[in-house]
C-alpha cells in the first residue's frame, strides 16, 4: 500500500477512479519511469512526484512495489484539474503570433524529435518519413477547417511509430487538442469536430495500443498533460517566458510523445 503522505499530487480522472475502488488497481504495465494501472476499467498511471501532472496521473514519492495489485489511501487528496481556458476570438491571432515567436528559437527548447523535426524544416526518421503526406494533409485540413479531411489524414497516422503512443497518436491527439480550444472560442466548426474526434477516437481502438487511444481520447477531450495546458495559457496571455518554460517540461515527455504532441499543436492551430 501506498500511504497518503507518499502521494504527492493526484489527477482527477485518477482521483475519482481509486474513489470507486476504494483505492485499489491493477497494475497493466510497468515501464521505466511509469506504471500504468486499470482501476476497474479506467486507466490510470503511477509516476514519481516530479513527473508532469496529468487527469490520470498518480505522483508519489515512494516506489510502487511488486505484485499485480496496488492499494493506495487517497483520503484528504485534492484532485488535480486543468484551469479553463475560455479563449475570445481575438485570443486566438493572440496564440498565433506567441506560436509563430515560439518556433523562431526553437532549437533553445532541445533537438526535435518524432514529428517534431517538421517543426524544424528538418527530414522524419524511420519510421515516419513515410507518413509526412499525411501529417502535412492534416495540417493543410486544420488551416482550411475541413474536419472531414483532417479525419481521413488521422485515420492513417494513427499507430505510426513505436512505443505504447505512437507518434503518429500523439500528433493526431495534439491537433485534436487544438481543434478543440479553437471551436469552444467559435473559430472552428464545433459540430463537425466533435464529430471528427469521436470518429478518429472510435478507429483509435481498432488501430493503435490500447492506452495511447485513451491518451489520444483525453486529448480529443481538451484534458492531458500540465505542461501542454501551461503552454497553451502562456501563449493567450503573450507571456513568451512561460510559453518557453511548459514547452521545455512538454518536449522532455517521452521519447519524443512532447514534441509529436507540439507540432500537432501547430497543425491543429494553423498557425
Amino acid at each position: 500500500m501506498i500511504a497518503a503522505a507518499t502521494i504527492t499530487a493526484i489527477g482527477a480522472i485518477a482521483h475519482a477512479a481509486l474513489t470507486r475502488t476504494a483505492g485499489t488497481a491493477r497494475v497493466v504495465a510497468r515501464l521505466t519511469g511509469s506504471t500504468y494501472l486499470d482501476a476497474e476499467g479506467a486507466l490510470v498511471w503511477l509516476g514519481p512526484d516530479h513527473a508532469t501532472l496529468h487527469p490520470r496521473a498518480i505522483l508519489a514519492g515512494a516506489a510502487a512495489g511488486d505484485g499485480d495489485a496496488l492499494a493506495f489511501v487517497i483520503d484528504g487528496l485534492v484532485p488535480w484539474r486543468p484551469t479553463p481556458l475560455a479563449l475570445e476570438v481575438a485570443d486566438v491571432a493572440t496564440i498565433r503570433r506567441g506560436w509563430r515567436a515560439l518556433l523562431t528559437d526553437l532549437r533553445a527548447l532541445g533537438t526535435p524529435g518524432g514529428f517534431g523535426a517538421l517543426l524544424a524544416g528538418d527530414p522524419l526518421t524511420f519510421p515516419l518519413e513515410g507518413a509526412r503526406g499525411d501529417a502535412g494533409d492534416l495540417a493543410r485540413a486544420c488551416e482550411q477547417d475541413d474536419a472531414d479531411a483532417a479525419t481521413r489524414a488521422a485515420l492513417a497516422l494513427l499507430g505510426v511509430g513505436g512505443g505504447l503512443t505512437p507518434s503518429g497518436d500523439d500528433f493526431v491527439g495534439g491537433a485534436l487538442f487544438a481543434r478543440r480550444l479553437l471551436a469552444d472560442a467559435g473559430v472552428a466548426d464545433a459540430v463537425a469536430w466533435r464529430h471528427a474526434a469521436a470518429s478518429i477516437r472510435a478507429a483509435a481502438v481498432e488501430r493503435t495500443h490500447p492506452l495511447s487511444a485513451t491518451l489520444l481520447g483525453d486529448l480529443a477531450d481538451g484534458h492531458t498533460y500540465a505542461s501542454l495546458h501551461d503552454l497553451m495559457h502562456g501563449l493567450a496571455r503573450a507571456a513568451p517566458a512561460a510559453a518557453r518554460d511548459a514547452t521545455r517540461r512538454l518536449v522532455r515527455l517521452g521519447h519524443s510523445s512532447g514534441w509529436d504532441m507540439l507540432a500537432g499543436l501547430g497543425a491543429g492551430l494553423a498557425a
